[in-house]
Order: structure tokens, then sequence, then C-alpha cells
């Protein structure tokens, strides 16, 4: 009820009114963020639905996916409004864990092989509605949008960067996105977090690479 309150009342209907709402839920917050970022494109896929279900499944059980799909597929329906439920975020949810929910938006919107325009605007303006700051979200985005100045944004450092520079931000960004620090979150937030600390691991060797350090 709860969930399904938060979800609700997260959402506008056919007139704009607004819908009672009674609790909240971090489960009902991601299903009206990933809501948004597939309505972004105008364009809703399989892919990302499949994406959706498999994140719920791993993190919360088969029974609670099912039941929240059929939410989801109701909030997918209305008009989203993403600044309430981004309050609660930035209020309620540590930085660590802030910072794998932006990555984990990203892996929505690349499920496709694509990220379109309209969702990478979109995840930015969550970021900086929950309080994630340019440089972190940057280097995230440099995971799933590359550059030829990826591995730099990644470690969130210029590429002239001196070499001292590029080993104290690699110490910084390995410490902040330690997997461990989200492990209380669930399955898929833990395999996220592998994953970002794999990419700076990546990119510090490449840079040492590059460097000849």
């Amino acid at each position: 009820g709860g969930i399904m309150g938060y979800a609700m009342g997260s959402m506008t209907g056919p007139q704009g009114r607004r819908q009672a709402t009674r609790g909240g839920d971090f489960g009902a917050s991601l299903l009206i963020l990933f809501a948004a970022i597939m309505k972004a494109d105008n364009e809703l896929k399989k892919s990302e639905l499949e994406f959706v279900k498999r994140f719920f499944i791993e993190n919360f059980g088969a029974n609670y996916a099912q039941e929240r799909m059929k939410i989801f597929k109701k909030i997918l329906d209305q008009n989203i409004n993403i600044g309430d439920v981004c309050s609660q975020i930035k209020v309620h949810m540590d930085n660590p864990s802030k910072l794998q929910l932006i990555h984990i938006l990203f892996g929505l919107s690349k499920a496709d092989n694509e990220i379109h325009k309209n969702e990478l605007n979109m995840i930015s303006d969550i970021s900086g509605l929950i309080g994630i700051n340019p440089e972190d979200f940057n280097s995230i985005k440099a995971m799933f949008v590359p550059n030829t100045k990826g591995a730099y944004e990644i470690l969130g450092i210029a590429d002239d960067a001196s070499d001292k520079e590029v080993k104290i931000a690699y110490r910084k960004m390995a410490a902040k996105y330690h997997p461990d620090k989200v492990s209380h979150l669930g399955e898929d937030f833990a395999k996220f977090g592998e994953e970002k600390f794999k990419a700076i691991n990546d990119a510090y060797q490449k840079i040492k690479k590059e460097r000849n350090l």
C-alpha cells in the first residue's frame, strides 16, 4: 500500500490532478525514475522493460517484481513528476547510493545499446536534483558515453593532470566507489558498484600505460 501510494502520489493524472500519497518506498522511487528515463525518448523498448524486471527480481525477488511491474506499466501511462521523488532521495539516500543510482539509470538507458540524447538529459536532470556534483556525474557518464578523454573523465581529472594528480585521483575515486559502500542496497547495486570500480581501475591502468608510469 505504501509503495502504491507513493508511486501514485508522485504522478499526475490526465487533468494534472495530484493524487494522494501515503508514504515512501525506495522501490517506488525507482519505478518512477525508471519510467522517466524510458519515456524520455518517446519510445518504450522491450529491452528496457526486461532490464527493469530483471533488476527487481535480482534485488527484491520474483513475487515483488511481478507486483511492481504491474504498477510500473500503469506509471508509464502517466505524466511523470520526478521532482518529489528526487527530493526524497536527496534527503534520505547516502551519497555512494546516489552515485550507484545514476549508474543504474545509465544502464537502463543503454539496455537497447543506445543512449538517446533526451535520456541523457533526463539522467543529468535527476543527477542534479538528487545532489550529485557535476564531476561525479561526468565520471559515470564517461563509462557509458565514450570519448577520447574518457579515462581521465572517469577519474574526474583533466588530461593534462600531473602524474601525482592522476595517482591521487585514482585513490580518491577507488575509495568513493568501492562496492562495499552499496552492498547493503542489494545484489544489483553491488554488481553495478563492481562495474564502476573496475572501470576506475581500467582507466587508471590505461593512463599509466600511456604515460609509462
